[in-house]
């Protein structure tokens, strides 16, 4: 009864996932993308996310493919011979380049949360925080901290804050959990915050 309440109280459809093309050297990175997949599917979200079909980008839209939810997975053409093999699961559109694919990534989601991953993942990431700074979206920005992976980058947007870098009321829109039940839950806290709070500036044609 509690799993079907969350379901029918979740205020996002669409969540874009950002997460590595490599499945990284833990068994902990691979295990927390398949429950993040799952944990969407238990609230019928459906997914958006890179395209690729391996490392955690297969793990996570395998696991919300299967379990009955729309996947779409948004690929530059040039990438597609090195992020797609074998059969692909759910939606796939294929876009000019790297511009085109957050873009369209970012119109398609109502919530963005960042895996594990390397150079492509954190620029992903800071596009959309970033993004959210200058008013472009309201959208909650989540980390899935799996075994305190992003601890280091945490520190570092702290360290920023403290030398006068960015504001304390922008560090409050990154979200962060070691699990993504409690993530999911605490964007969900944060997404009812922001409809009440957060000042538009005019610029949301971008991302519709």
């Amino acid at each position: 009864m509690e799993k079907e309440t969350e379901m029918k109280q979740s205020k996002f459809k669409r969540i874009c996932v950002f997460c590595g093309s490599s499945p990284g050297n833990k068994t902990s990175y691979k295990d927390a993308a398949i429950e993040l997949g799952r944990e969407l599917v238990s609230r019928n979200i459906d997914l958006v996310y890179g395209g690729g079909s391996i490392g955690l980008m297969g793990l996570i839209s395998q696991a919300v493919y299967e379990g009955g939810r729309h996947v779409i997975g948004v690929i530059p053409k040039t990438l597609m011979p090195r992020e797609l093999t074998g059969e692909t699961v759910g939606e796939v559109k294929a876009v000019a380049d790297m511009h085109q694919r957050k873009a369209e990534m970012a119109k398609r989601s109502d919530a963005f949360i960042a895996l594990p991953g390397g150079y492509g993942t954190l620029e992903e990431l800071l596009e959309v925080i970033t993004w959210a700074q200058l008013g472009i979206h309201d959208k909650p920005v989540g980390l899935l901290n799996v075994d305190g992976y992003y601890n280091t980058f945490l520190s570092f947007i702290d360290k920023a804050v403290e030398e006068g870098f960015i504001s304390p009321t922008a560090r409050h829109i990154i979200v962060s959990a070691p699990t993504p039940k409690e993530l999911v839950k605490k964007m969900e806290i944060q997404s009812v915050d922001q409809n009440s709070k957060t000042e538009k500036l005019g610029w949301r044609f971008i991302l519709t």
